[in-house]
C-alpha cells in the first residue's frame, strides 16, 4: 500500500544526507582590508567605522572555522589601526575563531598593526612588513610668506594652541612636544606588537627602530610565522574541501560611478604619499 507520507519523509531523509558533506565543509571568512588607515573612510581607504559591520558579518555569519585576514596596507592612523585589530581580536576571543592573517603588497606601520590582530602572519616572499615607528610630515612657508610679503595673523588664546603652524618658524619646544606625542604612540604600538608576538620576536635585532622587512627576512625577525598564500595555507589547514566567504568594504555607488569626483584632491596625494614610500 502506497504510503505518500512515508514517501516524502524518505525522501527528504535523502535530500537531507546529500546535503551532510557540504554542511561540514569548513568555510572561512576572508576579511579584505586594503588601502591607507584612516578615520575619513574615503575612497582608498580602512576606518573602523566603515570597517564594524564587515567585522561584525565576518565573525558572525554562519559560524566561520575561522578568519583571514588579507592585509594590502602601507599604514596610516595608529588610533583605527588600534580599533579595528581590537574589534578583531575582541570577537576572536569571544567566539574562540581562530584570525589568519596574509599580506600581500605591503602590511606596514599600521598595516602591521593590523596583521598583529591575528593568531599567525603568513607573507609573500616581496611583501614589505615592519616600519613600527611614528612619523609626522608637512611643509614649512615661512619664507615663502617674507618673499612675497605675505603677513600672517594669528590670535589664540594660549600659547601653544597654534603649535607646529607651517606659516611660521618652527620652535623647539614644538619640536620636543611632538616627539614626545610620538614616543607615546610608538610604545604603544610596540607593546601591541609584543603582546602577541612576544614569544616569536628575534631578541637579537632590534625591531622597533621604524625599519621594513622583506619576506623571510620578516619571518626570521619573528615578524611573521611563514613564506604563503592564502588558498593553500588555509587548504593545508582545512582541509582541500574549504569554502571561502569574501568580506571587502564597497565604495559608494557616485564614487563608483564617477571615480575619484567626490574626494579631496590632498587627500589624493596623500594616499599616494603613503603608498609611494613603499615604492608601490
Amino acid at each position: 500500500m502506497f504510503n505518500p507520507v512515508g514517501e516524502y519523509t524518505c525522501r527528504f531523509m535523502r535530500v537531507r544526507a546529500s546535503l551532510l558533506p557540504l554542511q561540514r565543509r569548513p568555510r572561512i571568512s576572508v576579511l579584505r582590508l586594503q588601502g591607507v588607515i584612516a578615520a575619513s573612510g574615503g575612497r582608498g581607504t580602512l576606518g573602523h567605522s566603515g570597517l564594524a559591520p564587515l567585522i561584525e558579518r565576518a565573525f558572525r555569519k554562519g559560524r566561520p572555522s575561522a578568519v583571514a585576514l588579507v592585509i594590502n596596507s602601507p599604514g596610516g592612523s595608529p588610533v583605527q589601526s588600534s580599533l579595528i585589530a581590537d574589534h578583531i581580536r575582541r570577537l576572536a576571543d569571544e567566539l574562540s575563531i581562530p584570525v589568519h592573517a596574509f599580506i600581500e603588497d605591503v602590511a606596514a606601520s599600521g598595516g602591521y598593526w593590523l596583521a598583529c590582530a591575528a593568531d599567525d602572519i603568513y607573507l609573500d616572499a616581496s611583501s614589505i612588513t615592519g616600519s613600527i615607528g611614528v612619523i609626522s610630515a608637512g611643509f614649512g612657508f615661512h619664507d615663502l610668506l617674507e618673499r612675497f610679503g605675505v603677513e600672517r595673523r594669528v590670535h589664540t588664546a594660549g600659547e601653544d594652541k597654534s603649535m607646529l603652524d607651517p606659516f611660521r618658524p618652527e620652535r623647539d619646544s614644538d619640536i620636543e612636544r611632538l616627539k614626545a606625542i610620538q614616543a607615546d604612540i610608538h610604545n604603544a604600538f610596540i607593546a601591541h606588537v609584543e603582546a602577541r608576538r612576544s614569544d616569536r620576536l628575534d631578541r637579537e635585532k632590534d625591531l622597533f627602530t621604524g625599519d621594513i622587512f622583506i619576506g623571510d627576512e620578516a619571518v626570521k625577525a619573528g615578524l611573521a610565522d611563514g613564506i604563503g598564500h592564502l588558498g593553500p595555507v588555509l587548504r593545508e589547514r582545512y582541509g582541500e574541501k574549504l569554502r571561502l566567504q569574501w568580506f571587502a568594504q564597497r565604495r559608494p555607488f557616485l564614487q563608483r560611478l564617477v571615480p575619484g569626483i567626490l574626494d579631496s584632491a590632498a587627500a589624493e596625494i596623500e594616499q599616494r604619499a603613503a603608498w609611494a614610500r613603499f615604492g608601490l
